[in-house]
């Protein structure tokens, strides 16, 4: 289990690097919350959105062939919601005002989404892997995430006929 405390810690340690954020959340790639710190937003909600829009921004980066998903920066008129890989099964999404510096939010996030992805890491339970058998393997689709772990984007068979 991962420590929320320790996460919390690095996601206020941002906040406090980068006052403009105005919320933080680290969530598992498949939208549960590990921790976060976000007033007047439903970090619930705000997690499972980042799921899909991390679906689909791994298959965009697959199709274009930029390489594996590292962030996803979303820019409305209030503001910016920026997602950076943490690892291999996590996100690190903040939130950000519309004055904020981009440059100094995307140094902070990065760095701080491969400490959370470390922490997670760290957390997980020392089991050997499920043994696949040979011919899923070769085709399963592997994208590198900011940590330099790997993010597994869903393989979508195509038509080749």
């Amino acid at each position: 289990m991962v420590d929320e405390a320790e996460l919390l810690a690095e996601i206020h340690r941002l906040r406090v690097q980068v006052p403009q954020v105005t919320g933080a959340l680290a969530a598992s790639v498949d939208g549960l919350v590990l921790a976060h710190d976000t007033p007047g937003v439903e970090a619930e909600g705000v997690a499972a959105l980042t799921a899909a829009a991390l679906g689909v921004a791994l298959r965009l980066s697959d199709a274009t062939g930029q390489g594996g998903f590292r962030e996803l920066l979303v820019r409305g008129e209030g503001g910016y919601v920026a997602t950076y890989a943490a690892g291999e099964s996590a996100v690190l999404t903040l939130l950000a005002g519309d004055r904020v510096n981009v440059g100094r939010l995307h140094l902070e996030g990065r760095r701080a989404g491969a400490r959370i992805g470390e922490l997670v890491v760290a957390a997980a339970p020392a089991a050997a892997p499920p043994k696949e058998p040979a011919r899923a393997r070769s085709r399963a689709r592997t994208r590198t995430a900011g940590s330099g772990l790997p993010l597994r984007a869903p393989h979508t068979p195509t038509d080749t006929a």
